[in-house]
Protein backbone atom coordinates (compact mmCIF):
# COMPACT_ATOMS: atom_id res chain seq x y z
CA UNK A 1 0.00 0.00 0.00
CA UNK A 2 1.39 3.39 -1.04
CA UNK A 3 0.12 6.12 1.27
CA UNK A 4 0.11 9.63 -0.21
CA UNK A 5 -0.81 12.87 1.54
CA UNK A 6 -1.09 16.06 -0.53
CA UNK A 7 -0.66 19.26 1.47
CA UNK A 8 -1.39 22.93 0.84
CA UNK A 9 -2.20 25.93 3.02
CA UNK A 10 -5.96 25.57 3.51
CA UNK A 11 -6.87 22.16 2.00
CA UNK A 12 -9.69 23.66 -0.05
CA UNK A 13 -8.06 24.15 -3.49
CA UNK A 14 -4.73 22.65 -4.55
CA UNK A 15 -4.29 19.66 -2.26
CA UNK A 16 -7.85 18.33 -2.65
CA UNK A 17 -7.54 18.83 -6.42
CA UNK A 18 -4.38 16.69 -6.33
CA UNK A 19 -6.04 14.12 -4.05
CA UNK A 20 -8.98 13.58 -6.37
CA UNK A 21 -6.98 13.79 -9.61
CA UNK A 22 -4.62 11.06 -8.37
CA UNK A 23 -7.53 8.95 -7.08
CA UNK A 24 -9.11 9.19 -10.53
CA UNK A 25 -5.86 8.30 -12.30
CA UNK A 26 -5.18 5.22 -10.20
CA UNK A 27 -8.79 4.07 -10.53
CA UNK A 28 -8.64 4.44 -14.32
CA UNK A 29 -5.37 2.48 -14.39
CA UNK A 30 -6.82 -0.29 -12.23
CA UNK A 31 -4.29 0.21 -9.44
CA UNK A 32 -6.44 2.00 -6.83
CA UNK A 33 -6.08 -0.96 -4.45
CA UNK A 34 -2.37 -0.12 -4.14
CA UNK A 35 -3.03 3.37 -2.77
CA UNK A 36 -4.36 5.35 0.13
CA UNK A 37 -4.64 8.99 -0.95
CA UNK A 38 -5.66 11.98 1.18
CA UNK A 39 -4.98 15.69 1.59
CA UNK A 40 -4.49 18.13 4.45
CA UNK A 41 -3.78 21.76 5.37
CA UNK A 42 -0.89 23.36 7.18
CA UNK A 43 -3.22 26.02 8.60
CA UNK A 44 -6.47 25.99 10.52
CA UNK A 45 -7.95 28.89 8.55
CA UNK A 46 -10.51 26.64 6.85
CA UNK A 47 -11.38 24.63 9.96
CA UNK A 48 -13.95 25.99 12.43
CA UNK A 49 -14.82 24.26 15.70
CA UNK A 50 -13.23 21.07 14.41
CA UNK A 51 -15.20 21.07 11.15
CA UNK A 52 -13.40 21.79 7.91
CA UNK A 53 -14.79 23.81 5.07
CA UNK A 54 -15.66 21.94 1.85
CA UNK A 55 -13.59 22.24 -1.31
CA UNK A 56 -13.73 25.83 -2.58
CA UNK A 57 -16.54 26.06 -5.19
CA UNK A 58 -14.34 27.16 -8.15
CA UNK A 59 -11.91 24.28 -7.41
CA UNK A 60 -14.84 21.86 -7.20
CA UNK A 61 -16.22 23.20 -10.49
CA UNK A 62 -12.84 22.78 -12.20
CA UNK A 63 -12.70 19.15 -11.09
CA UNK A 64 -16.30 18.60 -12.23
CA UNK A 65 -15.39 19.96 -15.70
CA UNK A 66 -13.08 16.95 -15.97
CA UNK A 67 -15.60 14.46 -14.59
CA UNK A 68 -14.02 14.32 -11.12
CA UNK A 69 -16.08 14.48 -7.94
CA UNK A 70 -14.74 15.63 -4.58
CA UNK A 71 -18.08 15.24 -2.83
CA UNK A 72 -17.84 15.07 0.94
CA UNK A 73 -14.24 16.33 1.18
CA UNK A 74 -13.68 18.80 4.01
CA UNK A 75 -10.48 20.50 5.09
CA UNK A 76 -8.37 18.74 7.72
CA UNK A 77 -5.12 19.82 9.31
CA UNK A 78 -1.80 18.02 8.95
CA UNK A 79 -0.76 16.18 12.13
CA UNK A 80 2.74 15.40 13.39
CA UNK A 81 2.06 11.65 13.17
CA UNK A 82 1.18 11.95 9.46
CA UNK A 83 4.90 11.79 8.72
CA UNK A 84 5.09 8.30 10.18
CA UNK A 85 1.87 7.10 8.57
CA UNK A 86 2.26 8.34 4.98
CA UNK A 87 4.97 7.26 2.52
CA UNK A 88 4.81 10.55 0.62
CA UNK A 89 3.93 14.01 1.93
CA UNK A 90 3.62 16.18 -1.16
CA UNK A 91 3.36 19.95 -0.85
CA UNK A 92 2.30 22.39 -3.52
CA UNK A 93 4.88 25.13 -2.86
CA UNK A 94 7.98 25.91 -0.79
CA UNK A 95 5.95 27.50 2.02
CA UNK A 96 3.96 24.26 2.32
CA UNK A 97 7.22 22.30 2.51
CA UNK A 98 8.60 24.53 5.28
CA UNK A 99 5.34 24.16 7.22
CA UNK A 100 5.22 20.37 6.74
CA UNK A 101 8.79 20.15 8.05
CA UNK A 102 8.00 22.40 11.02
CA UNK A 103 4.78 20.59 11.90
CA UNK A 104 6.14 17.04 11.56
CA UNK A 105 9.64 17.71 12.87
CA UNK A 106 11.16 16.08 9.78
CA UNK A 107 12.77 17.36 6.59
CA UNK A 108 13.51 15.77 3.24
CA UNK A 109 12.94 12.06 2.87
CA UNK A 110 9.20 11.61 2.38
CA UNK A 111 8.55 15.32 1.80
CA UNK A 112 8.62 16.88 -1.66
CA UNK A 113 6.89 19.40 -3.92
CA UNK A 114 4.51 17.94 -6.48
CA UNK A 115 6.10 19.46 -9.56
CA UNK A 116 9.55 18.16 -8.58
CA UNK A 117 8.37 14.77 -9.89
CA UNK A 118 7.97 16.45 -13.30
CA UNK A 119 11.51 17.88 -13.11
CA UNK A 120 10.22 21.36 -12.36
CA UNK A 121 11.36 23.66 -9.58
CA UNK A 122 8.28 25.87 -9.58
CA UNK A 123 5.15 25.62 -7.47
CA UNK A 124 1.63 24.51 -8.32
CA UNK A 125 -0.12 27.77 -9.10
CA UNK A 126 -2.24 28.93 -6.17
CA UNK A 127 -5.68 29.72 -7.61
CA UNK A 128 -6.70 31.54 -4.44
CA UNK A 129 -4.52 34.40 -5.69
CA UNK A 130 -4.42 33.81 -9.44
CA UNK A 131 -8.08 32.91 -9.96
CA UNK A 132 -6.81 30.47 -12.61
CA UNK A 133 -8.22 27.14 -11.49
CA UNK A 134 -7.60 25.75 -14.98
CA UNK A 135 -3.86 26.45 -14.63
CA UNK A 136 -3.82 24.83 -11.21
CA UNK A 137 -5.62 21.77 -12.58
CA UNK A 138 -3.06 21.54 -15.41
CA UNK A 139 -0.15 21.70 -12.92
CA UNK A 140 -1.77 19.07 -10.71
CA UNK A 141 -2.30 16.68 -13.63
CA UNK A 142 1.30 17.12 -14.78
CA UNK A 143 2.58 16.50 -11.25
CA UNK A 144 0.36 13.48 -10.58
CA UNK A 145 1.29 11.82 -13.90
CA UNK A 146 4.97 12.37 -13.15
CA UNK A 147 4.51 11.04 -9.61
CA UNK A 148 3.02 7.80 -10.96
CA UNK A 149 5.92 7.50 -13.42
CA UNK A 150 8.31 8.01 -10.50
CA UNK A 151 6.64 5.15 -8.61
CA UNK A 152 6.88 2.90 -11.69
CA UNK A 153 10.57 3.72 -12.14
CA UNK A 154 11.22 2.92 -8.47
CA UNK A 155 9.39 -0.40 -8.86
CA UNK A 156 6.80 0.51 -6.22
CA UNK A 157 3.80 -0.30 -8.45
CA UNK A 158 2.79 -3.87 -9.17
Amino acid sequence: MIRVLFVCHGNICRSPMAEFVLKTMVTEQGIADQFEIASAATSTEEIWNGVGNPVYPPARKELEKHGISCKGKRAVQLKKQDYDYYDYLIGMDTANIRNIERMTGHSGGKISRLLEFAGRQDSVIDPWYSGRFDDTYRDVVIGCKAFLEHLKEKGELY
